[in-house]
């Protein structure tokens, strides 16, 4: 879809708003597509994970011809077996046999049975709260999963919306050098009229000229740092680089009153990389209670039965042999000098304590990210009003110094002076301005508001 919408529009600037931009975005961005197919493979390890209770079947069979030194025979087998794991870490298992032998001399003989298990762990593996610990591992995968994602997605709204803004920059940088250009080949006519009059000596137009070519510089230096910011934000979109786009939106802002305390709460219940951390601490215990468990003896009740049937076949006289086995009873394993269950033990201990470490270091990393950026948010908005105040100054000072030079009553040096500030200060208006703009964008990232913000909803 890139390539066919950029091929249509290659010979026509397309006016692209902030909005439009992210949305594409969301549809055509590779790291958000890589994610998305990575969503597959996940929920599908989820599946398995919550599919361990469900009886299984194992279909299994087996052909073969031999020869020995009295016959030569051929056997085939078919055994299906289906097994089952309950909550409490019951095991059952249930299978049947038939199998058939033909040999030259013996003739047909054919054998069929019925085993029927049970196991019943006491300690090791016994328990909902160890049996269901790989379910609940994937599960808290999943959320973790689902979080990585979301914060895959913030991240390049965020990097979107920056790059949209640097494109909007770059467009008003070109504006205002080419401004100034004209400006100063107004003070360029102004000159060559004053010299005329004889009111300017003919060797001050140099002051003027050296500025123009410089303004001409400055024009050279916005187009390329426009081309490179409209690359920057294309390759965002995954979309041809060759593709003429304009951000059409316009550059204004509202003052928004933010609260630390408060910024700090939606952060903790909605940042993705923190409730990552809280899942990995929670995983992390449920891991050290199956460690603790597999140190455990293991001491089971088993029980079973059994029938297999054996007879001739094409032989009218021969009755089936039918017999009958059952047992019940307990079985103990108990692992000596294996030092492994206590390594996994102590490794688990160790990651349960080194998670809380890491989770109150995010729990305060978050808070210290949290307070930067609302402070960043309300010190942006001070800086662009001032330099809004400034940008009106300068502005003002330079037209009354360029009507005092038409009454000879200013120099070209002072008005050329006075032609810099007012770059400078409309320059520091538009940097506060974006400044502003993206630290807002960064807050949202900061509490995992992000697609709130934007109105986006995942479709996992």
């Amino acid at each position: 879809m890139p390539g066919k919408l950029s091929a249509s529009l290659n010979d026509q600037v397309v006016d692209l708003g902030l909005t439009d931009a992210v949305f594409l975005g969301l549809r055509d961005n590779r790291a958000i597509r890589s994610a998305f197919l990575q969503r597959v493979a996940q929920k599908f390890d989820l599946r398995v994970a919550e599919d361990q209770f469900t009886p299984k079947l194992m279909l299994s069979g087996r052909s073969l011809m031999g020869r020995n030194q009295d016959d030569r025979y051929r056997t085939s087998e078919v055994a299906p077996t289906t097994t089952m794991l309950s909550e409490l870490g019951t095991r059952f298992s249930l299978s049947w046999t038939n199998r058939l032998n033909q040999a030259d001399r013996t003739g047909r003989y054919q054998s069929n049975g019925l085993t029927f298990s049970i196991i019943q762990p006491l300690l090791r593996d016994a328990g909902p709260e160890v049996t269901t610990a790989p379910v609940r591992l994937a599960r808290l995968g999943e959320q973790a999963n689902r979080l990585s994602l979301k914060s895959t997605v913030s991240q390049t709204v965020t990097q979107i919306a920056v790059a949209y803004r640097e494109l909007l920059r770059a467009q008003e940088q070109l504006r205002i050098a080419r401004d100034a250009l004209a400006r100063s080949q107004q003070l360029m006519e102004v000159n060559k009229a004053l010299i005329a009059a004889g009111r300017m000596a003919e060797f001050e137009i140099v002051q003027t000229e050296a500025d123009a070519a410089t303004q001409e510089l400055g024009v050279e230096e916005a187009a390329n740092n426009l081309d490179a910011s409209r690359r920057g934000l294309l390759r965002l979109l995954a979309f041809d680089l060759n593709t003429p786009v304009r951000a059409s939106d316009a550059l204004e802002a509202k003052r928004v009153d933010l609260n630390v305390v408060q910024a700090l709460r939606v952060a903790l219940e909605n940042q993705p990389e923190y409730l990552m951390q809280l899942i990995s601490s929670e995983q992390a215990a449920i891991n050290l209670l199956v460690a603790k468990n597999q140190r455990l003896w293991d001491v089971s009740l088993i029980g079973g039965a059994s029938q297999l049937r054996d007879r001739v076949l094409g032989d009218q006289s021969s009755n089936p042999d039918r017999q009958w086995d059952k047992y019940a009873g307990i079985q103990l394993n108990i692992p000596i000098g294996d030092l492994r269950p206590r390594q996994n033990e102590i490794r688990a201990e160790v990651d349960v304590k080194d998670k809380a470490i890491r989770l109150a270091e995010m729990k305060q990393l978050t808070e210290r990210d949290v307070g930067d950026a609302v402070r960043d948010v309300g010190t942006r908005w001070r800086q662009y009003e001032i330099a809004q105040r400034a940008r009106e100054l300068s502005r003002r000072k330079l037209e009354i110094e360029r009507d005092k030079l038409k009454v000879g009553r200013s120099s070209n040096f002072q008005v050329l002076s006075f032609e810099t500030d007012l770059r400078n200060a409309e320059n520091a208006q538009l940097n506060a301005l974006i400044a502003y703009l993206n630290a807002q964008t960064l807050l949202d990232e900061k509490l995992g508001m992000t697609l709130e913000s934007w109105d986006i909803a995942l479709n996992d």
